[in-house]
């Protein structure tokens, strides 16, 4: 795949390797938005029909995308809202215990904590076994080895949201399934830019925000519920998630059925005339450059850094358990923090600091240029 560049409106002086806080619009779903914010000032226009013509759409889009049928996706506002949509469908047993992961993002853990409180359930918090150099394998051991017969849900994200480390989704979702734990996984930092297979990882609830990695805007996600929440109760009783809510003139001979398989999940309002055709663009380019090409792309523009920091003698980790797109880097021992902070403001570098390490995140619209921008960065904040 070819630089993306073009199809964004970023400004051309700041390097923006920050995709992990906010992807940036497409220049399509700005038109988009634009579109739909001059259709607002007539409403006449808008028929019953498009009430529901863009969420289906929407969910076809992103079905494609994690292999799932669209009629297990629901539209949501924010990850919590999927968390706490999935989780206040899990019952627990005496004695049983959920599962996050350590420095796991608060939206996660909270929600999580707070499901194991009403239902006097253990939080087992895992991490990596400490002082190695790199965590990707006794991480993804750890995880597995705390999932038995007595875990009632293992909530974790894709890839670590702090330095992108890769979890063996694979791996995990077997054994969830073997011993009838529920495995729900927040897709956020991967979903759009690295494989993400609902089936496969077999994978019960999928919950993805939508404004980094799909380049939606903010304020509207989107999320797969698999079998295992047929037939379960929403967060709201929404009426356009009833089997009638079409039919505009009998809204009131109230029909008590839900809708399609998931779409009893979706949130009120679900049909958002501004912020679903922004989402639908985003999907529709993701789709056409396919993750695979992303995550190509991803991987070629981030070998040079890599390649610096070997020769730098800066442990990273191994390749099976990093991600292309998103990673944190682990500094030289003779930069200087601070100095490197004023040089990457000084350079126009956006990237994101998350405990006490650089994370970096990347795609698409990046060339070459940043990453040798970055380099040179890194090389001019060492202690002299």
């Amino acid at each position: 795949m070819d630089n993306q560049k073009h199809l964004f409106s970023l400004d051309p002086d700041i390097h923006y390797l920050n995709c992990g806080y906010k992807g940036p619009l497409l220049k399509s779903a700005e038109q988009a938005a634009i579109r739909a914010l001059v259709r607002e000032r007539n409403p006449a226009s808008i028929v019953p029909e498009d009430f529901f013509s863009g969420a289906r759409e929407v969910k076809v889009r992103f079905a494609e995308l994690v292999n799932c049928d669209p009629m297990q996706v629901a539209l949501i506002p924010s990850s919590s809202y999927g968390f706490a949509t999935a989780l206040g469908n899990i019952s627990c047993d005496p004695g049983q215990h959920a599962i996050v992961l350590e420095d796991e993002f608060p939206s996660g853990y909270f929600s999580l904590k707070t499901w194991c409180d009403k239902n006097h359930a253990a939080l087992k918090i895992v991490g990596p076994d400490k002082g190695g150099a790199t965590q990707g394998e006794s991480w993804n051991k750890n995880i597995l080895d705390s999932i038995t017969s007595e875990t009632a849900v293992v909530l974790m994200s894709s890839v670590h949201w702090m330095n992108g480390l890769k979890f063996d989704l694979e791996s995990i979702g077997q054994k969830c399934k073997t011993v009838g734990a529920i495995f729900i996984v927040d897709g956020t930092q991967s979903t759009g830019a690295a494989e993400m297979d609902v089936k496969r990882f077999k994978i019960d609830a999928l919950v993805c925000a939508g404004y980094k990695w799909l380049f939606g805007p903010y304020g509207l996600g989107i999320s797969y519920f698999g079998h295992a929440f047929d037939g379960g109760e929403p967060l709201e009783e929404s009426w356009l998630n009833r089997t009638n809510s079409q039919d505009f003139g009998n809204l009131t001979k109230y029909d008590h059925e839900y809708t399609e398989d998931s779409g009893r999940y979706n949130v009120g309002e679900m049909s958002n005339f501004i912020l679903l055709p922004m989402l639908n663009e985003a999907l529709k380019q993701i789709n056409e450059w396919t993750v695979h090409g992303i995550e190509n792309y991803c991987q070629q523009l981030t070998a040079p850094l890599y390649e610096y920091l070997r020769k730098r003698e800066v442990e990273v980790e191994e390749e099976k358990y990093l991600s292309h797109h998103l990673f944190a880097l682990k500094l030289p021992g003779d930069i200087d923090a601070d100095h490197l902070k004023k040089n990457l403001e000084a350079n126009r570098i956006s990237v994101s600091n998350r405990g006490e390490q650089l994370r970096v995140s990347v795609n698409v619209f990046n060339t070459e240029k940043d990453i040798e921008k970055l380099i040179q960065v890194l090389e001019s904040s060492r202690l002299k």
